[in-house]
């Protein structure tokens, strides 16, 4: 169950990060128009993707949080190509870990 949390929370992340990117590329780097459309799909993507998860919505959106941070810092490092701080990692590290806590409390309150 936590893994496939765990990869629908990545899944879901992806498609935010996607959502928001693409529309910096048009706006910012000049890209083409037609980027809105795909942007569009994910963030449509995003907010199916997050009715998926197993717990109250609330819940979902707090530990939703940690990984959506540690996934735009490993975007930040892979696609924008900026080398992560060791504050950048331990953030990162510090999220996740929150995220854990919250989605532990998931199966003992309902």
């Amino acid at each position: 169950m936590l893994l496939k949390t765990l990869a629908l929370f990545s899944l879901t992340a992806l498609a935010e990060i996607l959502g928001c990117y693409l529309p910096y590329l048009w706006l910012r780097k000049g890209g083409p128009i037609w980027l809105l459309i795909p942007a569009a799909a994910c963030l449509m993507l995003f907010v199916w993707l997050l009715t998926l998860h197993p717990a109250a919505s609330g819940r979902i959106y707090a530990a939703y949080g940690g990984v959506y941070v540690a996934s735009a810092l490993v975007w930040l490092w892979l696609v924008d190509g900026i080398k992560l701080s060791a504050l950048d990692w331990i953030g990162a590290s510090v999220t996740l870990l929150g995220m854990a806590i919250i989605a532990s409390g998931w199966h003992a309150q309902g």
